[in-house]
């Protein structure tokens, strides 16, 4: 967590250097196939659905020691708390304790499979510390009782010592908590924890993208939320287009259930073109949900959630004839990747090269597409086709706790912790927050970027269909 921490010049130094070498040997092994993508492409995130939120600082923690060869660090530990888009309130720990929190991040839902947690085999008890301590379990006298602390718990305990035991599962760190009390509930929820499944995010549409020909049903897109309902809102241009949203019925469509099954209804004189649906709902989302940043902000779990405002969104693309492709992209941490999928509703192949090599998906087929990256590589890929389609896919590739990547030695150390630790604070300073040794990498990356064209791969559709009216 590192919240309240600095790397030393030297270290920040050596680790720019690090970052430099890293950029050039991933965009070698990526392939530069192409300049930058079209202008007017369509910018695509790897968020599956679900919330979106802004990290504030940690709200209610203590103290703990990390012990490594290198020696001991103090770090503060406990609960950080983020404003959701839209509304509502989250509460998380950290799964990454050597990687900083950058101030401000923006974060949003993601599957496990897209973190660190996704390759972690003793993810499924991080659920559980999460399931059956504090703040899911707030009645401290109980709490303490089941753990064996004598003298009772703070709230301050209770978010530290369930802070370092979910570190000894998703950092495999040697880190105690200071106070005895925490330490001993640490012990008791690392010793008590059992491997629990990854919960269901609280709101996605699957698949993401669908293709077909105009004048038919395009779907269905299925609705996936522990909410009550969701509003559906139609494409921006709908009245322009014609292009309506229907139930698997025929009919409007301007709220769902889970499960419900969503369509496009392109009208059969639409030209090619493509269109994009959004669905809102209110609901919690469900404890154990990943969090992940693109500015290697430290990847967060859900320890809490009031009722906040959640979202997904799906796309249709449309043609006469031709290649028809539906894209989408999730990154793939047991590959560590990002996964392009290519859902080809047309009637000719859609072909593209990648990294060299040329790929084809037949009329009526599906393939999905692995493209290997680096650990914090940035990535920026345009994918063009028939009728104008240009997709652009961005992030960055964050699969594996520092820890993991230095081989447990603690990359950032520090000037001693602030004496406001062990408290709950309004707004703490976290530390590396916007400076932290990974600022001059992202900085770094994105100038190259920029240099090369803003994309460091573009996947091309070889067979473009004749523009329709």
């Amino acid at each position: 967590m590192l919240s309240s921490f600095s790397a030393l010049s030297a270290r920040r130094r050596g680790v720019t250097r690090l970052a430099a070498a890293t950029l050039v040997s991933g965009l070698l092994a990526v392939g530069v196939l192409a300049g930058a993508g079209p202008a007017g492409a369509e910018e695509t995130t790897q968020g599956q659905g679900g919330a979106t939120a802004t990290i504030g600082g940690l709200k209610t923690y203590g103290a703990a020691v990390i012990h490594e060869h290198t020696g001991d660090q103090q770090v503060s530990a406990g609960l950080f708390e983020m404003s959701v888009d839209g509304g509502g309130t989250l509460q998380t720990y950290c799964v990454d304790i050597h990687n900083p929190t950058q101030r401000d991040a923006k974060y949003h839902e993601t599957a496990w499979s897209g973190t660190s947690l996704g390759a972690n085999k003793e993810a499924g008890k991080i659920r559980w510390i999460l399931q059956n301590s504090y703040p899911q379990v707030n009645d401290l006298a109980t709490l303490a009782a089941k753990a064996g602390v004598q003298g009772g718990l703070t709230e301050q305990d209770a978010a530290a010592g369930t802070q370092v035991a979910i570190w000894r599962y998703s950092d495999g760190a040697d880190v105690d908590a200071v106070d005895p009390q925490a330490e001993k509930l640490a012990d008791y929820l690392q010793k008590s924890a059992v491997d629990m499944a990854e919960p269901q995010a609280s709101l996605t549409l699957a698949p993401p993208a669908v293709s077909g020909h105009p004048g038919e049903l395009l779907g269905p897109v299925t609705v996936h939320t522990n909410a009550a309902a969701v509003t559906v809102t139609p494409p921006a241009d709908a009245a322009t287009s014609g292009v309506r949203i229907v139930g698997k019925d025929g009919k409007p469509l301007t709220s769902a259930v889970d499960g419900s099954q969503v369509f496009f209804d392109v009208p059969e004189a639409a030209a090619a073109g493509s269109a994009e649906i959004t669905v809102q709902a209110s609901t919690t989302v469900p404890v154990g949900r990943a969090f992940s940043s693109e500015t290697r902000s430290q990847t967060q779990i859900l320890a809490g959630s009031s009722e906040s405002t959640v979202s997904a969104a799906a796309s249709a693309t449309w043609a006469k004839k031709g290649a028809i492709p539906a894209l989408s992209a999730a990154k793939n941490c047991a590959r560590s990747g990002v996964d392009i999928t290519a859902a080809n509703q047309g009637d000719e192949a859609f072909t593209f090269e990648l990294m060299g090599a040329e790929h084809s998906i037949p009329a009526g087929e599906s393939r999905t597409v692995t493209i290997p990256l680096q650990e914090d590589q940035p990535y920026d890929f345009t994918i063009t086709g028939p009728g104008g389609l240009a997709n652009r896919f961005t992030g960055i590739l964050d699969c594996r706790t520092q820890a993991a990547q230095s081989g447990n030695a603690t990359q950032i150390l520090s000037e001693p912790s602030p004496a406001t630790v062990g408290g709950t604070a309004d707004d703490t300073n976290l530390a590396a927050t916007g400076g932290s040794s990974t600022t001059p990498l992202i900085a770094g990356i994105a100038i190259a970027l920029v240099v090369i064209g803003g994309a460091a791969l573009v996947l091309v559709g070889k067979k473009d269909a004749p523009t329709q009216d």
